[in-house]
């Protein structure tokens, strides 16, 4: 198949792309980001998703398959309004010209941080729950916008199969996505009298997974997860931070500075409280197995050494 991934020049998309190709799948990609070093026979088409140049390049390359990964999280350095244009608008742009270009299956990929996180949420998250929290992290809403803008794809437009992907944290080789953003430092916050689980997928285990979305072909919306969640100090320990325990109104003022990560207010409850998934849908839609287990994905993260 030939296979769009919109958002090729992210980290964990250009783990898919190799991943797709190695299993002969035809790969190509769209970004306003180049990938100067990708290996021959991925290209990709160094242009705006909500540009007009855009359309052009599904309705030249007409796709079987779009992915698409162009989504942001608002720990970028992105004002609120172009982070909703690249969220929402760019979402919207995929659907549009999927449609009017004969595509047939589109992979949304979210993330699970949609359910949000508070202290009576559910320990795990299941499909048809709504998100949560958003009063508290509205930094977090064009992201859910976009999650259910795609979901609403799946009555508006039955002719289209949409799969939508709500994938837990990665963390690999390329140090991308929000958990290795958190982690990038040498001393990492924890709320004092905090410590939740978090899940966690290895890099190439994410870009399985996203391969098989491609393959099997799911419809609907699946939550994505790995092995068994983690608590946050033991992921700080293990891959060579050192914890810093610090009490919440001390903690809002800290946050980007003395070396800590810089953090939207709203995010502290992603630091207080789980957000787990129930993923066995989708191993049911897929036969979905990860390889790299949670100890050995902290080894491997470890060694890559902190970030200056």
């Amino acid at each position: 198949m030939k296979v769009l991934i919109v958002g090729i020049a992210g980290g964990t998309a250009r783990a898919c792309a190799l991943t797709l190709r190695e299993r002969g799948h035809e790969v190509v990609g769209l970004d306003r980001r180049p990938w100067r070093d990708a290996p021959k026979g991925i290209r990709n088409h160094e242009v705006d998703l909500r540009k007009r140049a855009a359309e052009d390049v599904f309705r030249k390359e007409r796709p079987d398959v779009v992915v698409h990964m162009a989504t942001v999280t608002s720990l970028t350095t992105l004002r609120a309004e172009e982070r909703e244009k690249v969220n929402l608008g760019g979402t919207r742009a995929v659907f549009e010209h999927s449609r009017a270009h004969g595509v047939k299956h589109v992979v949304f990929v979210g993330r699970h941080t949609y359910y949000g996180a508070g202290p009576d949420s559910p320990m795990y998250h299941v499909e048809d729950e709504p998100p949560m929290a958003l009063g508290s992290f509205p930094e977090l809403g064009d992201l859910v916008a976009a999650d259910l803008y795609a979901a609403n794809q799946l009555w508006r437009h039955p002719e289209l199969n949409v799969s939508i992907l709500r994938f837990c944290y990665t963390l690999g080789p390329s140090r991308t996505g929000t958990l290795a953003t958190f982690l990038r430092g040498k001393r990492v916050p924890l709320v004092f009298g905090y410590d939740p689980l978090f899940q966690y997928l290895y890099e190439q285990d994410f870009a399985t997974a996203v391969s098989l979305a491609v393959e099997k072909k799911p419809r609907g919306v699946y939550n994505v997860a790995g092995p068994k969640p983690v608590p946050l100090s033991v992921i700080v320990s293990e891959t060579g931070r050192t914890r810093v325990p610090v009490p919440e109104p001390l903690l809002e003022a800290m946050l980007g500075r003395f070396g800590l990560p810089s953090l939207p207010k709203g995010a502290l409850g992603h630091i207080k409280y789980p957000v787990v998934v129930d993923a066995t849908a989708f191993v049911k839609a897929t036969g979905f197995e990860w390889e790299v287990d949670e100890v050995e994905t902290l080894q491997r993260y470890r060694a890559l050494g902190v970030e200056r």
